[in-house]
């Protein structure tokens, strides 16, 4: 990977891109601007419809801008992209079935004229147990191994991941993340979307979440749940009475989730909550928590009309 000279491994400035069709119009993306610095492990998240794909699609030069400008490293994405300084594993687009997994990586670094390159790569993806396999032989995760392989073989500086550890057991999308870090390390820029929001809350450092066009938040993955208020003190109680009791004693208060008398609850003063709780109710197994990085998603992307 060749030392980056740009302050920024991407830049996306007034970024929008509107589709129309019989009589109808989609703004997709609808002015984004976003600096991303090297090496930066960045997680985009959105419910469906947001415009993540879009973005990446814009910003792999797979579509063009109706206004705004994309800038990787300095250059414009398919300059970036023939200059094999800017890769993807996306979900769409096949394999062919009757080659071997070694057989796949090899054909494609000899397009790229990098066949020294094939050993380290199929290491890295964690494929050499399986180099004889026939892609038609192997899983959805092997198979976004065998894609993540040749993703790195022009041995990229930004590397784009749509729903990377789809099809992955755990124990998989694991060994696939510590890779990615070790990436991070060597100053490679990763951006992935996912719809695993425990990955964004332990891989990467910041989360961007996208609504309809819009980046609506942008922060560390660990400040982010900050973005919404209140607590969570979830509580077992000793009869449904006392569970009315404690809903009702403050408007503030709300219960988020309910098994039985295990109940959480959503609240501003997680203190005044908990002392009601164990002291007037007879609650006991009280816990107080944060809002996690879900929590957060649901509440910033929900629709709001």
């Amino acid at each position: 990977m060749e030392t980056q000279t740009a302050t920024q491994a991407l830049t996306l400035s007034g970024l929008t891109k509107t589709f129309t069709g019989l009589g109808d119009t989609v703004h997709a993306v609808r002015g984004i601007d976003l600096s991303i610095p090297s090496g930066q492990i960045m997680a985009l998240l959105g419910p469906n419809g947001a415009g993540k794909t879009t973005t990446v699609d814009m910003i792999l030069g797979l579509s063009t801008p109706t206004s705004g400008e994309v800038e990787v490293l300095g250059l414009k994405p398919k300059q970036a992209v023939l200059g094999g300084r800017l890769s993807a594993v996306l979900q769409t687009g096949g394999l062919l079935r009757d080659l071997t997994v070694r057989e796949t990586v090899t054909v494609i670094a000899a397009m790229h004229e990098v066949p020294e390159r094939v050993n380290e790569v199929m290491e890295r993806a964690r494929l050499t147990g399986i180099a004889k396999r026939k892609i038609a032989k192997c899983s959805g995760g092997e198979q976004q191994r065998v894609k993540f392989a040749l993703a790195l073989l022009p041995n990229p500086d930004v590397l784009i991941l749509d729903e990377p550890t789809a099809g992955m057991d755990v124990m998989a999308r694991r060994d696939f993340w510590a890779s990615m870090r070790e990436d991070a390390g060597t100053g490679r820029t990763i951006i992935f979307a996912t719809h695993y929001l425990e990955e964004a809350q332990s891989f990467a450092e910041r989360t961007v979440l996208m609504r309809q066009g819009q980046i609506i938040a942008d922060g560390a993955t660990s400040e982010l749940r900050s973005l919404i208020s209140g607590r969570h003190v979830t509580a077992t109680l000793p009869d449904a009475q006392a569970v009315a009791a404690a809903e009702a004693s403050d408007p503030n208060v709300s219960i988020v989730e309910r098994n039985g008398l295990r109940v959480q609850f959503s609240c501003q003063d997680s203190d005044r909550l908990a002392a009601r709780l164990l002291g007037e109710l007879g609650a006991f197994d009280l816990e107080i928590s944060a809002p996690s990085l879900e929590d957060a998603f649901i509440q910033l992307t929900k629709d709001p009309s």
